[in-house]
């Protein structure tokens, strides 16, 4: 099996050239992203693997499909950037549904106390010999309420690590799982009661800008918004006029709906042409990371192994439910 493998970055190619080693599998590394312009790369290839911000809409399946691809491996859980409908009939879709859901809640609670304590203007301010603690206060995590959209694996696990801080937690979701230690509640009640609101759960039509001013309206003075999920879950224009009206009192980002075009790349030699991220990136009461919440030396084994697993499976035919997105 021939392997496109679009997006790569130096992180990615330790892992899979561990497990792709003596299984017949060769990998062509390229640094540009799967998209309409650059799909032609994968001419002559059986399987492509894509990322988060890999565009697969249906010219680029299409195409896919005339030259021969089978197979699109996702390297990540979400699969909102990929057209199965157009997909069905004509390639296999696989993806990782589970890499390291600690990675992701670990992150979304360093966003937060990183927000809430100041920690990055402190870092900042002592480099420059700097010791006031002028406009460094936070609040106690112990006691608040958040609100978690989302009780998958990640959602679970940063559950967890709020009550280990003594916290409230409230719950959304779809399809809830009553035995965790979690308070569901339905939306409204999660807008108005939460301190902090974590979103927590893939994109999908249901959700996409499930951040808005309708709902921005619900919550409570001062409230701290964290997105780890997806960016599209959140409308940046709402989001940033509920920033500079103070209803909402921070927000911690690790992904963008407009990411695209930024995210994974060294932007910093160019003039940043999209304004509502410039205008994110400067306020103080914002912290943005680069959608890398994922980023631990177990995810990205997992990431790998996985993966590669699901194009063995692929190859020898066996069945691969619990990873395979769509079966032609």
């Amino acid at each position: 099996m021939r392997i496109a493998f679009f997006d790569a970055k130096s992180y990615d190619m330790v892992g899979f050239n561990r497990y792709s080693e003596g299984t017949g599998m060769t990998i062509k590394y390229f640094e540009t992203r799967l998209n309409e312009d650059t799909v032609s790369m994968a001419d002559g290839y059986d399987a492509v693997c894509v990322f988060v911000n890999d565009t697969v809409n249906a010219t680029v399946v299409n195409k896919l499909y005339e030259m021969g691809v089978k197979v699109i491996a996702l390297r990540c859980a979400g699969f909102n950037n990929v057209d199965l409908k157009a997909c069905e009939g004509k390639i296999r879709v696989f993806r990782v549904p589970a890499y390291s859901p600690h990675a992701v809640a670990e992150h979304a609670m360093a966003l937060l106390l990183t927000i809430n304590r100041r920690i990055h203007k402190a870092y900042n301010r002592t480099k420059d010999f700097n010791f006031s603690l002028d406009g460094l206060t936070g609040f106690d995590m112990y006691g608040k309420t958040v609100g978690i959209f989302g009780t998958g694996k990640i959602g679970r696990i940063f559950a967890d690590i709020c009550h280990g801080f003594g916290m409230n937690v409230l719950a959304y979701d779809m399809y809830p799982d009553h035995s965790l230690n979690v308070k569901y509640v339905d939306l409204p009640e999660l807008f108005s009661q939460s301190d902090i609101i974590a979103l927590h759960c893939p994109l999908n039509k249901d959700n996409y800008h499930i951040i808005n001013r309708e709902t921005i309206a619900m919550m409570k003075e001062g409230v701290y918004i964290v997105n780890t999920s997806r960016g599209g879950m959140i409308d940046t224009e709402a989001l940033i006029d509920g920033i500079k009206s103070k209803k909402i009192g921070a927000a911690c980002l690790d992904v963008y709906e407009d990411e695209g075009d930024m995210f994974y790349t060294d932007n910093s030699g160019h003039i940043m042409q999209d304004d509502k991220l410039a205008r994110l990136l400067s306020m103080p009461n914002v912290i943005v990371t680069s959608h890398q919440a994922f980023l631990t030396e177990e995810a990205l084994d997992s990431i790998a192994s996985t993966t590669i697993d699901n194009l063995q499976k692929f190859v020898s035919g066996e069945p691969n439910t619990q990873n395979e997105v769509l079966n032609g």
